[in-house]
């Protein structure tokens, strides 16, 4: 095991939020806030240790699978710890176990809080609570890689480790060019809703830090009433962009290279896009009679939607009030997500196509036992690998889904707490139902709950098995077997 390479980019990892924390601090300076002190002492602590941890480049830049997963969870460790540490300096949040979560939630875009006044937080933390939604939104490993140059040829499997779906492409022959190119996507796309939110007379400060938990698709808001308090308009804004993050930047990617055929042609697209259509018709015939006009009834219901199905988790009503049939459907967009190589967590619209489409192979091959037929999307073959992969993580997560809320129901909490509130983290959605619904919070857990859905999160966003990997004994024993040697 390539001990070294992971010690570099971890102290990359580390110097670049200590320069991604400048901007809190200079959101403090604005406001002439004191929390801003805590930003920057924090800010040169990133910047000491990272730099005394990488000022030396590894000989050997080789990085495999396994060294990939490592870097990917230990990252993610480190960017949460040294993340939450204004919050806990500055007392804002007190007690380190609730600053770690609300930051975890945060960098992981899920949006689950523990506080009960949002709005009693300074200027530059509530900034830096919405930017970690930004940083974690893309994948700060993906960010590393377009703007540090790393050699060896085996940076895919970083990229691999930390990117959402079943499986990851390039999109230009060069992986820094794709990077770059995934960031530039994600940046004009943000820059282009803060535009249209100003425009529609959106404070520049709300414009801003709505913008980045939209793009993350991460959820957390700057009003204890989320979304609602703003006008429609802007709720529409927001919702349609949510919708946008969702989608595979593959789409994208196409649609700027003018091959719109592909594009358009794109399965798991189009049926993202239909169970978005059928859960916003379904609930709105469901919820009828409850709104004052049809505009407010389809308004609120394709927000909501938008929001559960991208895993945002922004709200604008109470849905925990809605009727039994509009909830189970929420809950259920609460598994599907998103689509693949977006910012939306879940279990992604493309394994649930592979896995439907594994599902009718099997049954055609009990009719037809002899024929031979392979699994395809977008009129390609899919690989055994990807279906064999996808099968594991399905189980995987019931499994983990199972043993999580066996924990939680030690606290003694209802059934469809302990249900949603696994739901909600292990899919990075942030609110769930009863008692934490839209307007409740998960700050009355216990410590061991805490740190169990701060596990759900980290896994949900890293896609399990990155994880997973680091409980692994065979792992270890290569770890401590390759330091024995170089002794």
């Amino acid at each position: 095991m390539n001990s070294s390479i992971i010690g570099y980019i971890l102290g990359k990892v580390i110097m670049i939020e200590g320069f991604l924390m400048l901007l809190p601090c200079l959101v403090a300076l604005i406001y002439r806030e004191r929390g801003g002190l805590y930003f920057l002492i924090t800010v040169l602590i990133c910047l000491a240790l990272g730099w005394f941890i990488s000022h030396k480049k590894p000989e050997n830049a080789i990085m495999y699978l396994k060294e990939g997963c490592l870097i990917t969870a230990f990252s993610w460790f480190v960017l949460s710890i040294f993340g939450a540490l204004p919050f806990y300096m500055s007392g804002e949040i007190p007690g380190f176990t609730d600053a770690l979560f609300e930051t975890i939630s945060g960098f992981t875009t899920t949006g689950a809080s523990v506080l009960t006044d949002v709005e009693a937080l300074s200027h530059c933390s509530l900034f830096w609570r919405s930017f970690t939604h930004w940083i974690g939104g893309m994948g700060v490993l993906v960010f590393l890689l377009a703007v540090i140059p790393l050699n060896g040829g085996s940076n895919f499997n970083l990229m691999r480790a930390e990117s959402p779906g079943p499986a990851v492409g390039k999109l230009m022959p060069r992986l820094k060019s794709t990077a770059q190119l995934l960031y530039v996507i994600y940046f004009v796309m943000t820059v282009l809703e803060i535009l249209c939110l100003i425009i529609c007379r959106m404070p520049v400060f709300d414009a801003f830090t709505l913008s980045f938990g939209t793009a993350g698709t991460g959820g957390f808001g700057i009003k204890n009433d989320s979304i609602a308090s703003y006008t429609s308009l802007q709720q529409w804004i927001i919702g349609i962009f949510m919708l946008l993050f969702g989608v595979n930047f593959n789409l994208y990617y196409l649609l700027l290279f003018r091959e719109f055929k592909r594009a358009f042609t794109m399965e798991e697209v189009r049926t993202y896009f239909s169970v978005v259509l059928f859960a916003v018709v379904t609930i709105s015939i469901s919820l009828w009679d409850r709104f004052a006009a049809f505009s407010d009834d389809v308004r609120t219901v394709f927000f909501q939607v938008s929001s559960i199905v991208t895993t945002t988790g922004y709200a604008t009503t109470d849905f925990d009030k809605w009727d039994t049939y509009s909830k189970m459907i929420l809950v259920c967009l609460m598994f599907c997500g998103g689509c693949a190589g977006s910012t939306a967590g879940g279990i992604k619209v493309s394994r649930f196509v592979i896995g439907m489409k594994t599902v009718r192979k099997e049954l055609a091959s009990f009719i037809h036992p002899k024929s031979v037929k392979k699994i395809q999307m977008d009129d390609k073959p899919i690989e055994h690998e990807v279906v064999r992969s996808t099968n594991v993580y399905f189980l995987t997560f019931t499994m983990t889904f199972i043993i999580s809320m066996l924990l939680l129901s030690l606290d003694k909490e209802d059934i469809v707490t302990c249900f949603t509130a696994v739901a909600a983290t292990l899919n990075n959605v942030g609110p769930g139902l009863a008692m934490v619904g839209p307007t409740q919070n998960y700050g009355h857990f216990s410590i061991l709950s805490k740190y169990v859905m701060m596990f759900d999160m980290l896994a949900g966003r890293l896609e399990l098995f990155p994880l997973l990997i680091i409980f692994h004994p065979a792992l270890w024993k290569d770890f401590f077997a390759k330091s024995q040697k170089k002794k």
